[in-house]
């Protein structure tokens, strides 16, 4: 790439983070949220968390060893942290690492 090139894609990328920052500060000031927005915030941390977990499963062959172990060990902490907080972005943030810790360290 050259220099130009590579001014004028962060440019953009500058641009289309500052405008999906301020988007809903534009357009949903005064007015009620659509149902379609408040049902993704329903229930988007939910499905986040599904699918970090079929992610997290779906390479796993169950019946060699370690049997999926640390991917069910990771799953259940998770499960554990968000029951105990119910707080979703503790319960994405922490169980991931947890996995990504247990998939490098064992």
């Amino acid at each position: 790439m050259s220099d130009i090139q590579l001014l004028l894609a962060i440019a953009v990328m500058s641009l289309v983070n500052i405008f999906t920052r301020a988007f809903p500060f534009l357009f949903f000031t005064k007015k009620e949220l659509p149902s379609s927005l408040l049902f993704i915030e329903k229930f988007f941390p939910a499905t986040i968390m599904t699918i970090l977990i079929f992610y997290s499963i779906k390479d796993i062959n169950f019946l060699v060893y370690p049997y999926g172990l640390k991917e069910l060990f990771a799953i259940v902490v998770t499960v554990i942290l968000h029951l105990s907080l119910k707080n979703y972005l503790i319960s994405i943030f922490f169980g991931t690492i947890f996995y990504m810790g247990l998939v490098q360290f064992l």
